[in-house]
């Protein structure tokens, strides 16, 4: 045991008349919930970047933290992870999630980043053997080092093509060593600054063959997880070419990957793309590719990506919301993709954020089934659409031309009127749940 969260205990369910800020007031684990327990619902997962690798710095400032494992030795990364599995025992956190940077030091070549981060696994698979917590995803880091500064798949230069496609490699080992349920892809640099020196169309096909490569890969080491890919629009790129969720289904689409990639979904790359959660959400589910979510929120006065610890029960029970209409997870979960304020220096401080996040979490999603549970808004729903059950109407649709449906209207005289899309009816029945 470290001393870094001194005397601190493992966080229990309290109820929300507990004014405890170090316990659970909405998040009981084993509560059971449209049948099966919150814990197996929301399958919580901790961000080891944010929660361990971030310094407190932002575009304007350094690093205001100071943690007792920052450095660049192994010494200081088995600190950090004795520190982190102790933030998961207190919380109960039945998962974690990680990127080869965050958790190893940077080696002077690729194969001493490799020895580094073989070294951190099999740390990890001793931490594991005492631990509840399990692996959600595993991912690589390819946009920190100014080595990524054009891209990683879709870099100018096939050498870091080609230290892409090993450090992916590693990483995908290291997530099927310690049971990983997922493997994600984040092109956090994938996108250009100026069209003026980019050619599209070769960065978008090597990317395809990348990702190819990675499914391939996949198969061959019996991987049984899922392999994610997570949108975003912008920042740091001008343009990323996995803008959103329907962009990135269109580009797996194209690159014959519908069948073997899922989306990785987060809440504050919604808001940059000028989306809600809850439309990123139904729109992967509609075409069954709705994999996992990093939940957090946005300063929505700065305009940037502020990853923050959820608090908006609303939007969070809207997510969910259709989360569990499209059947809730399987690999995947909620990953906090959020990290303290620079100003919270203190371990209790990563505790308490943690504890918000899983109670509002815990708040949305018990929301989000009773709204379901109650059937209001499936009945509008199914009231609004009911004209296309009847016969002539799936006829129209599957088998009308032009010409025949505009007979129709000539025949039957057909004149519609505007009907009420009630919306403001919809939005007092939802606030009648959260």
């Amino acid at each position: 045991m470290t001393d870094f969260f001194g005397s601190l205990s493992k966080i229990k369910y309290e109820g929300p008349d507990s004014d405890n800020p170090l316990a659970f007031h909405h998040y009981n684990p084993d509560e059971m919930v449209m049948g099966k327990s919150l814990k197996d619902h929301l399958r919580f997962a901790v961000a080891y970047w944010h929660s361990f690798a971030w310094e407190g710095g932002d575009p304007f400032g350094g690093r205001t933290f100071d943690r007792p494992w920052f450095g660049d030795e192994m010494a200081k990364a088995k600190l950090k992870a004795d520190v982190a599995f102790e933030l998961f025992d207190l919380l109960g956190a039945p998962f974690f999630c990680f990127h080869d940077a965050d958790v190893r030091p940077e080696g002077r070549n690729f194969a001493e980043s490799l020895s580094n981060l073989n070294e951190i696994v099999d740390y990890f698979e001793e931490k594991m053997e005492s631990s509840e917590t399990k692996l959600l995803w595993g991912t690589a880091n390819m946009f920190s080092n100014r080595r990524f500064m054009s891209g990683a798949s879709t870099n100018p230069d096939p050498d870091v093509y080609a230290y892409s496609a090993a450090t992916v490699k590693s990483c995908m080992d290291a997530t099927f060593r310690l049971g990983g349920q997922n493997y994600v892809l984040w092109g956090g640099r994938e996108g250009y600054e100026t069209l003026l020196n980019t050619d599209l169309k070769k960065e978008l096909d090597h990317m395809g063959r990348f990702l190819n490569m990675v499914v391939d890969y996949k198969h061959k080491i019996g991987f049984k997880g899922t392999i994610l890919v997570e949108p975003k629009p912008q920042e740091p790129s001008k343009h990323q070419y996995d803008f959103d969720a329907a962009t990135c289904i269109g580009f797996l689409r194209k690159y014959g990957l519908e069948g073997e990639v899922k989306l990785n979904l987060e809440q504050g790359h919604a808001i940059l793309a000028g989306h809600s959660f809850e439309h990123e959400i139904a729109v992967a589910a509609a075409d069954g590719m709705l994999g996992s979510i990093d939940m957090n929120r946005n300063d929505y006065q700065s305009g940037w990506d502020t990853d923050q610890f959820p608090n908006n029960t609303p939007e969070v029970a809207l997510a969910y919301y259709h989360i569990l209409k499209s059947g809730g997870f399987t690999t995947g979960g909620t990953n906090f993709d959020a990290k303290v304020r620079r100003q919270s220096l203190d371990p209790e401080d990563l505790v308490a954020a943690h504890i918000g996040g899983m109670d509002i979490c815990a708040r949305g999603l018990k929301a989000a089934a009773a709204m379901l549970e109650d059937g209001g808004l499936e009945k509008a729903l199914s009231e609004r659409y009911a004209d296309w059950e009847t016969d002539v109407n799936k006829d129209m649709l599957a088998k009308g031309s032009l010409e025949s449906i505009t007979e129709r209207v000539l025949n039957e005289d057909i004149n519609p009127q505007p009907r009420s899309g009630r919306q403001e009816i919809l939005e007092n029945l939802v606030n009648r749940f959260v």
